[in-house]
């Protein structure tokens, strides 16, 4: 008997007596059925990053095997609107693009190198070449978009025509299409190591039945398991911004309403020693109306939408002492606007007027709302969404100021001299103090009615995970590769200095599909083909 089956029929036999053992203490309870499964690669996770590296093993002749916690696959990765791509077809077919240089020297920068910037380097370099593989799957591009000037924007933000929706379902189809399985409501509990500490395969267990499958993966096993959003208790932990002191408000979580994002495999891979890089890092995403659930605000309907969008206006913000914080002008950039909101204890008023209100009623948003809300589209449903917020605490309307600041708990006089003082720099056409705009600087109405939106932070994603090499191999603590255990997408760490670098747009989408297509092509090229 070889060394495989040895440790096999051992472990299979250990669980059916504890399984029987636990018969005789409870006799009702039923022995857990076991099964035992070989394959080339074991997946874990069935979002951006594990549908990349499934398809990319299963293109290349591996078997594949996939374990997704959830009922379907995608998770939070259906929601992005597009992926990051440098040197792509479609960018050299539509235009000029940057180089892989000017856009890492870009990312270095902006984290001011705190980062792995070899592996960095390694997922823009690849990037292209990523997108590329995406569009040969039958996927098509809506443009090109940036949330940036031409002369500031990188332009690798590609929109996919319905989103990564699209992509997800393309890639688990074609999945399925070459013979790689995935196993839904099927959670990996833990993983299998030899004598040598090597990673040989793991232990999951199926929602709904009970039913235990161990499996042995002969070239290595990539986690796929998106962060820990949804984990309280990690958060806690590790994000200094989720209870800090002196914070007004709460931090709300933008993901899905149902999220298996809960630390699963940055969890495993630091049990078994991996180093954790970047834990206290957040893709902070605000302001977003004080409503949950936030991400309503971004899928659901138009006047919550249309609330979101007025919600980042260039008109007035102010924090709770009444006055201005940030250059308002540049409200779409949601990184900037977190970090700002965390300095002023995490909350912030936006304040209008009624001529200001019909303004986007009638001619649309001033700055765009991502791609949700854009400029030029008329925002008709905001009267219905201010009367809603009305009604439910989150939206403000008032005759006077003095009303308006009473109902926020605002000083009133400190709120009357911000509103007089932008309207002296509306006549100047020029804001000495942060800069906005000067097509951006409106004055106040001398007459009522006002209206104030409450906002606070929102995050959408944890930046922290474990640390890995340009083959995505996680690293333990004191430097060496784990054998036979990959990490990509969100359970990486490393990438991100304290925040998202919304420069380098899509990165994150990006990145997942990327790193998920490198670690399987390692795989393969190592592991396999001998």
């Amino acid at each position: 008997m070889n060394d495989t089956c040895r440790w096999l029929k051992v472990l299979v036999v250990t669980m059916l007596l504890a399984s029987m053992s636990a018969v005789v203490h409870a006799e009702s309870t039923a022995p857990t059925p076991t099964e035992v499964l070989e394959t080339d690669v074991i997946i874990v996770g069935g979002g951006l990053s594990g549908l990349s590296a499934g398809l990319t093993a299963v293109e290349k002749g591996a078997k594949v095997i996939i374990f997704e916690k959830l009922p379907g696959v995608g998770g939070a990765g259906n929601y992005p609107e597009g992926s990051l791509g440098v040197g792509t077809r479609y960018q050299k077919a539509h235009g000029s693009y940057k180089s892989v240089e000017e856009v890492f020297a870009k990312g270095v920068e902006f984290h001011h190198w705190r980062v792995n910037a070899s592996v960095l380097h390694t997922l823009i370099a690849n990037s292209g070449r990523t997108i590329d593989w995406i569009e040969d799957q039958g996927i098509t591009f809506r443009g090109i978009k940036t949330m940036y000037p031409p002369e500031k924007s990188l332009g690798v933000w590609h929109l996919y025509t319905g989103g990564a929706a699209a992509v997800v379902k393309k890639l688990y189809n074609n999945i399925l299409a070459k013979g790689g399985e995935v196993y839904t409501e099927t959670p990996v509990k833990n993983l299998l190591t030899d004598n040598t500490g090597k990673v040989i395969g793991v232990v999951a267990q199926r929602s709904w039945d009970g039913k235990t499958f161990v499996v042995k993966a002969r070239g290595g096993v990539i986690m796929a398991t998106g962060g820990f959003e949804s984990n309280k208790e990690m958060l806690k932990k590790y994000v200094a911004d989720i209870n800090a002191e002196g914070m007004l408000e709460r931090v709300m979580y933008r993901g899905p309403l149902i999220d298996g994002r809960t630390g699963d495999g940055i969890n495993m891979a630091a049990d078994l020693g991996a180093k954790l890089e970047g834990m206290g890092a957040l893709a902070g995403n605000s302001p977003y109306l004080d409503q949950e659930p936030p991400i309503y605000q971004f899928n659901g309907p138009d006047h919550l939408k249309q609330m979101r969008c007025a919600l980042s206006q260039p008109f007035l913000w102010v924090n709770k002492a009444g006055k201005r914080f940030y250059n308002e002008s540049a409200g779409s950039s949601f990184t900037d606007t977190y970090n700002a909101m965390t300095a002023n204890g995490g909350l912030m008023y936006s304040i209008f007027d009624e001529k200001m209100k019909d303004r986007l009623v009638n001619e649309g948003p001033y700055t765009p709302f991502n791609a949700i809300v854009v400029v030029g589209q008329k925002m008709t449903a905001l009267p219905e969404g201010l009367e809603k917020g009305i009604k439910e605490g989150y939206a403000f309307k008032a005759d006077t100021l003095d009303e308006l600041a009473k109902m926020i708990k605002v000083d009133p006089q400190a709120l009357k001299e911000t509103v007089a003082k932008v309207g002296t720099y509306a006549d100047q056409k020029k804001d000495p103090e942060f800069n906005r705009k000067p097509e951006h600087l409106f004055k106040f109405s001398s007459t009522g009615p006002y209206y104030a939106l409450k906002g606070i932070r929102a995050f959408f994603l944890t930046l922290g995970g474990v640390k890995v090499n340009d083959e995505m191999q996680a690293i333990n603590k004191d430097g060496s590769v784990i054998p036979g255990l990959y990490v990509t997408g969100q359970d990486i760490g490393g990438l991100y200095d304290s925040t998202y670098d919304l420069l380098l747009e899509g990165s994150a989408s990006g990145f997942a599909l990327t790193s998920g297509k490198l670690a399987a092509e390692h795989i393969v090229k190592t592991k396999l083909s001998k």
